[in-house]
């Protein structure tokens, strides 16, 4: 599959969001490599890897986040699981679950409700290896700082504060991938 291709279909127009997009994706596709390649003892599926971490933020078009040109009419919590949807329908379950469980560091049912997030009610937990190691890699660069990869400090901060669950899990993906 040609994840830019999918990217042209929805993001059609040069303009500040395709490029915001490209360049975090890519971003998060290297990180994501490099963990991957730094590990052959995990068996890593590095075309799955390379194609879902570049579509796993396909779906923020739709969501209104207009600090990064988006101007849609979902809450931005919600891009995981739009572009899940999206990605499902164009054919592509495998890369639609990297969509939906990237959000945070996963989101189980409980933390769903528990927040009482606009997302619908199941766990969105990266459950694959290639899953995981993508979700991590996002962890270390946001959209509005594109030339910076945060440290780990940095990315465990921004986890903390939306609870422990998150943080458990990124301190054994700090123990697996890096």
């Amino acid at each position: 599959m040609n994840p830019l291709a999918l990217i042209d279909k929805y993001y059609p127009v040069e303009n500040e969001l395709r490029h915001i997009l490209l360049v975090h994706s890519r971003s998060v596709a290297d990180k994501a490599l490099a963990m991957a390649r730094k590990h052959p003892e995990l068996n890593l599926d590095l075309t799955f890897i390379e194609e879902a971490a570049m579509l796993h933020d396909i779906g923020i078009f739709e969501t209104d986040a207009d600090g990064i040109y988006c101007f849609g009419k979902y809450p931005y919590i919600c891009h995981g699981y739009l572009g899940a949807e999206l990605v499902a329908r164009e054919g592509y379950p495998r890369h639609a679950l990297v969509c939906e469980r990237h959000t945070g560091a996963g989101l189980s049912l409980q933390s769903i409700i528990d927040q009482n997030l606009p997302i619908p009610h199941r766990d969105m937990i990266p459950v694959s290896l290639e899953e995981q190691i993508i979700c991590f890699a996002d962890k270390f660069y946001s959209k509005t700082k594109l030339d910076k990869e945060k440290s780990v400090e940095k990315a465990r901060k921004s986890i903390e504060k939306h609870g422990d669950e998150g943080l458990t899990r990124f301190d054994a993906w700090c123990k697996l991938f890096l």
